[in-house]
């Protein structure tokens, strides 16, 4: 019995995008070649790893079994293969980042210039979300590092990256929007606020805010993105709280979008990234995040520029 790393390769890339076309299309192979390996792997296991279907593949009680240790195994060669090459090379020529939609909107497209600079030859995949997700992706190993918020979580080491600060935004009319100076927590006193979802951190910092401040977060209107959030303020909903890579990013886009920082100590976002811990290429990550720190100071540098 001799899966091979191919067909362990597969049968992750089958699972993960649940289909064996959309799996054949991620790895740049012919779906019968794919389909072929994942059925002499199945012979091999002496049972079924997918329930198939006219219109989807499901992981059998034995697939399910099997996939966190593939996923581990697919890691484990990915980082014998770092130590043998001793540089950001360690994940052949593609990272899979996890990021929060702020950064991956914001500071990505900036971020990728830069680290194709510094490494030609490597390629990012970049997947959004909320911090917990893109964690236990990470803790997975479907994904090779995140940018998110920190954790205290002892599967993960981590090194800061940078602070966002918070700023709101109103409705053209709302009297929040006739200057441009900090806000204090006493002017949002009577205005509902508006956030992300329950799943991100921001949203739990705002809830912070809004107590402190003798209001509360919107459960009525909850953005499934910021400009979701922009949007619903904007007509109206209540006062937009956005971490400021995409609220100083858009005043910079649009001169008439007016946003005013919120004047306190406790509305800052933390950002930090994260790998797992123990992994050999904790110096290439410490090495990647001073690539990323230099990005947040080139944008910071641009955008207070443009904003003048």
């Amino acid at each position: 019995m001799r899966p091979t790393l191919r067909q362990i390769e597969y049968f992750v890339a089958v699972a993960d995008n649940k289909a064996f076309g959309a799996a054949a299309h991620a790895l740049a192979v012919s779906q019968p070649g794919l389909s072929k390996q994942i059925a002499t792997m199945e012979d091999e296991l002496g049972g079924p790893l997918f329930e198939r279907t006219s219109r989807r593949v499901v992981l059998t009680p034995l697939g399910r079994t099997l996939l966190d240790r593939a996923r581990r195994i697919l890691q484990e060669v990915a980082e014998f293969r770092a130590v043998a090459r001793g540089s950001l090379g360690v994940f052949g020529d593609r990272l899979s980042i996890g990021v929060l939609p702020s950064v991956g909107a914001y500071f990505m497209p900036i971020a990728n210039r830069r680290l194709h600079t510094v490494y030609p030859d490597l390629r990012l995949q970049v997947q959004e979300g909320a911090t917990s997700t893109l964690l236990e992706l990470l803790r997975e190993g479907v994904l090779d590092t995140v940018i998110a918020t920190p954790t205290r979580d002892p599967a993960f080491d981590s090194i800061p990256l940078f602070t966002e600060t918070l700023w709101v935004c109103a409705a053209s009319e709302d009297p929040l929007s006739n200057s441009n100076e900090p806000v204090s927590l006493s002017d949002l006193s009577d205005k509902p606020l508006i956030s992300l979802g329950p799943d991100f951190t921001l949203t739990r910092i705002v809830e912070g805010l809004a107590e402190k401040a003798g209001t509360f977060v919107s459960r009525d209107y909850r953005g499934s993105s910021l400009d979701a959030v922009r949007q619903m303020a904007v007509m109206g909903a209540g006062v937009a709280v956005l971490p400021s890579l995409y609220a100083l990013a858009e005043a910079v886009r649009d001169p008439d979008f007016v946003v005013r920082r919120i004047d306190h100590p406790d509305a800052v976002h933390d950002i930090a990234l994260h790998w797992r811990q123990g992994s050999p290429a904790q110096d290439d990550f410490k090495r990647l995040a001073d690539d990323f720190i230099t990005v947040k100071l080139e944008i910071r540098a641009l955008r207070d520029a443009r904003l003048r």
